[in-house]
């Protein structure tokens, strides 16, 4: 059985995004499209209709890659048991209102038990300083937060 990955939107946009000029932005690329051409595979991918909706903003035609990049993931709902953790996130304090959709990629990820949470946001959602909160509002809901990394984190080391 493969694991369980909820794919959070940076990782597709990062994928299909135009060819990036400044070294960061180039190192996320080439790690992400590495991830995707061997890893992918591996792992049984789900995104959430939050995810679609971050996806389908902004440029036509960027928005259209994708989308087209995530149309063959499975699309979890959006819960009840997702809306209440999602709260209870935001509830924390250290994700504004403003970016509430990805309290709410933390909370489908965790009401839907994944293994993973793969994700380029290292500011709301891949932050250290957060992790235990997020294990606490978890358990607290009798759920437990899934491993939040980076494609670089899913990489087997080089040999």
């Amino acid at each position: 059985m493969k694991p369980r990955l909820y794919m959070e939107t940076t990782v597709p946009s990062v994928q299909t995004a135009r060819p990036g000029k400044l070294p960061e932005t180039i190192a996320m690329q080439n790690s992400t499209k590495r991830w995707w051409n061997a890893r992918l595979n591996d792992f049984e991918i789900f995104i959430s209709p939050e995810v679609i909706r971050e996806a389908a903003r902004g440029d036509a035609e960027m928005a259209k890659a994708r989308l087209e990049a995530i149309s063959s993931f499975t699309i979890l709902p959006i819960t009840d048991e997702s809306l209440r953790l999602r709260d209870a996130i935001l509830n924390l304090g250290f994700i504004p209102i403003k970016a509430a959709a990805d309290a709410m990629h933390l909370a489908v990820a965790a009401s839907h038990s994944m293994d993973f949470l793969l994700t380029w946001n290292c500011t709301h959602i891949n932050n250290g300083e957060h992790e235990k909160a997020l294990q606490r509002v978890c358990w607290s809901h009798g759920l437990d937060l899934p491993v939040i990394v980076t494609p670089n984190e899913l990489m087997p080391p080089e040999l």
